[in-house]
């Protein structure tokens, strides 16, 4: 980073300290006075907060780094900063690069010849810090002094008392070794990093080995780094980040290679790899790479939040529509304790193997570098078509306009109208977490946001949980003699309310028809509707021809078909809406202004509360609070008069920054409502479920 020099204008600052609530710095210099012709070596000290920190050149998935602005005497100048090695911060399934506690910035100044000795001087540096917790963020801009003399030129200065720490970090900064380094990405997007030269050449191997890149976004911060060594070197295996997935190498690396013998300066230039870089063995792990130790009793936690939080998913409002199948399906087992229990069992299993589905989706996904969270594949406009259309599917099968699994003989029993036994139930399961993936339930987005960071195995069991929680209720019911006993008995009534409960799957199939619309525009929606009507005709043909219809309900069925398929081949042409574009067209609360980092701190920086609002167009959890709580009178009013600023972060697209935000607060998904007070350090995370009265009062608390 260069640094910018200029003649002081100002009065000085005084010389000492500075700080905030959460840093300290100063500006000291390594020796008690400058000689002229030479180099003066400061440097800006930080003392930082237990559970703060600040960022290096490259902070890693987020952060941003130290800026030194100077004002020398006219001559002087000052040099790029000698950063120290950082330390590896991981956090939330990110990775950062920054300081800890108390660190050293050297700077070497270089004072001119004409300097004249006896002189004192006043030398200046105005430094921005980005002070990060695992909560929040906060750029801490100090103005620091010194007073130095100039000495004569035959004299040697004295050392401070800060000289042993500045020489320090002055010994063991990276620096260049006469290395040769290449860099190539394979046909499998790995990138690999070899290395040769003296400085990486040791008989027992070059010990602990770690890459940190200048620049953000070659390589997957977050990623385990794996390698060989051998007689000329080493080569390390690299997950690429999202430049490079986006348009390959540009050009050189450069960056920063650990191993046992010290740091050193690299740059890879993109090439054939050397030989000589394995054979010596496998690369032992940088400190922090291996897995960290798993506790058993953070399993259990999360895996009981996850059991809370599913059992408290089947009353959110995204899981009403299946609830009416559900209850309907138990009716009609209720005298039969054998099929009952049969259909409990069904259900729970189509409901586990979704989750683990779409669990293992997910994971393997952030495993290979995608910034995902519960609810991705409703970021896609065409998952979302296809799961309208199934639900109209579905739909169209309870309005008997067609029959699954039945012969024809059996088209006049009513209770064969639907998937049979234990195929429908678990048919019912699968829907059931497909309609309820866009929701989180309280406790349920703590126990994701802990699935997340945690190994495979774990993870999985979470997710297991969640889903053993969404189908208890039903499962419970099924197993229990006395409740079922209480039922109904089958009858005429249940023909008409396997009819009445079409209308939640066709409003259901509307409402994702208009996300769709939402995420890629009018053009998808033409495309949904006219797919829509295909299917439609191809599940009527369907039913005539179990009516006993000729061979042409077949052909034109057949033909339907594949024009459902075509229009949702031509939704993936489609272009998705800009996350800007979606919010600024939601209906979302008060007038709102588009979430950033940048926006939260301008805010905040004027003193002012900030409500911030996580949303998707898919989350009806999320538009339900947003018609009944945040676009209220009450809320409103509350906003006004505290001056606060609404600010809506819109991940109906795939937003990686929303992601990793949401990651930051130990959170998968949707919804998420952060509330800023005026200096304080944390927000204010409100309920998953908002009331007018909640959100007003939350809102004066802020601002008073």
């Amino acid at each position: 980073m260069t640094l910018t020099a200029a003649a002081s204008q100002e009065p000085p600052p005084t010389a000492g300290p500075a700080s905030t609530e959460r840093i300290t710095a100063e500006l000291v210099s390594m020796t008690g006075s400058a000689t002229p012709g030479s180099t003066l070596v400061l440097a800006v000290r930080q003392d930082i907060e237990p559970g703060w920190h600040t960022y290096w050149r490259n902070p890693g998935d987020s952060g941003g780094a130290t800026t030194l602005n100077w004002r020398l005497p006219e001559g002087w100048e000052a040099g790029d900063i000698v950063w120290p090695l950082p330390e590896r911060q991981p956090l939330s399934g990110l990775m950062n690069y920054g300081y800890s506690d108390v660190v050293y910035l050297p700077v070497p100044i270089t004072v001119p010849a004409e300097a004249a000795p006896g002189q004192m001087l006043d030398l200046s540096v105005t430094a921005l810090f980005l002070v990060c917790s695992a909560e929040m963020c906060v750029p801490d801009e100090l103005t620091l002094g010194l007073r130095l003399p100039v000495g004569a030129a035959d004299q040697t200065p004295l050392e401070t008392r800060h000289a042993s720490a500045i020489q320090a970090v002055l010994e063991s900064s990276p620096r260049p070794a006469g290395l040769s380094a290449r860099i190539v990405r394979g046909g499998d997007g790995v990138l690999t990093l070899a290395v040769t030269g003296d400085a990486v050449q040791r008989p027992e191997g070059p010990g602990p080995v770690y890459f940190f890149p200048f620049e953000g976004g070659i390589i997957d911060h977050a990623a385990p780094q794996t390698g060989t060594w051998g007689p000329e070197g080493l080569s390390l295996t690299l997950a690429p980040g999202g430049k490079v997935r986006a348009g390959g190498l540009a050009g050189p690396v450069g960056g920063v290679i650990t191993t046992g013998g010290g740091a050193f300066e690299i740059i890879a230039e993109p090439g054939d790899l050397p030989g000589g870089v394995s054979g010596g063995g496998t690369l032992a792990a940088a400190d922090g790479d291996s897995a960290r130790p798993f506790e058993v009793a953070t399993l259990i936690q999360a895996a009981l939040l996850a059991l809370v939080g599913g059992l408290i998913l089947n009353l959110m409002p995204c899981v009403f529509p299946v609830l009416a199948m559900k209850a309907a399906a138990l009716a009609r087992a209720a005298h039969e304790p054998q099929a009952a229990r049969r259909d409990g069992l069904m259900f729970l299993a189509g409901v586990l193997v979704t989750f683990l589905l779409l669990a293992g989706l997910m994971l393997g996904l952030r495993a290979a570098g995608e910034a995902v969270g519960w609810g991705f594949q409703l970021q896609s406009p065409v998952v979302v078509l296809s799961l309208s259309l199934l639900t109209l599917a579905v739909g169209l099968n309870l309005s008997g306009v067609y029959h699954i699994g039945q012969s024809l003989q059996g088209l006049g029993e009513a209770r064969l109208s639907r998937l049979p036994g234990g195929t429908g139930a678990f048919f019912t399961g699968v829907l059931a977490v497909a309609v309820a993936a866009p929701c989180t339930a309280p406790f349920m987005a703590a126990a994701l946001g802990a699935a997340l960071i945690m190994p495979w195995g774990a993870a999985l069991i979470v997710f297991l949980m969640l889903g053993l929680g969404l189908a208890l209720p039903f499962v419970a019911v099924a197993f229990s003699p006395a409740l079922l006993a209480r039922l109904p008995r089958p009858g005429p009534w249940m023909d008409r309310m396997k009819g009445l409960l079409a209308f939640p799957m066709y409003a259901t199939a509307l409402w994702l028809a208009w996300v769709a619309a939402r995420q890629a525009g009018s053009e998808v929606l033409a495309l949904g509707l006219v797919a829509g009507l295909m299917l439609a005709l191809a599940l009527w043909l369907w039913g005539a021809r179990q009516a006993g219809a000729g061979r042409w309900t077949l052909i034109l069925g057949t033909l339907s078909l594949v024009a459902t398929i075509a229009a949702l081949v031509l939704v993936t042409r489609l272009e998705p809406v800009t996350a800007t574009e979606a919010t600024a067209s939601a209906e979302a609360g008060p007038e709102a202004r588009v979430w950033s980092a940048e926006a939260v701190t301008a805010a905040r920086a004027e003193g002012r509360p900030v409500l911030v609002n996580f949303t998707a167009d898919w989350c009806v959890t999320c538009k339900i609070n947003e018609r009944a709580a945040l676009s209220s009178g009450q809320v409103r009013a509350a906003m006004d008069e505290t001056n606060a600023v609404y600010l809506v972060g819109d991940w109906t697209v795939r937003d990686p920054a929303i992601t990793r935000e949401l990651e930051r607060h130990g959170r998968s998904g949707v919804p998420l409502y952060l509330l800023y007070a005026p200096g304080a350090e944390a927000p204010r995370v409100l309920p998953q479920l908002l009331t007018p009265g909640l959100v007003a009062e939350a809102i004066r608390e802020a601002g008073s």
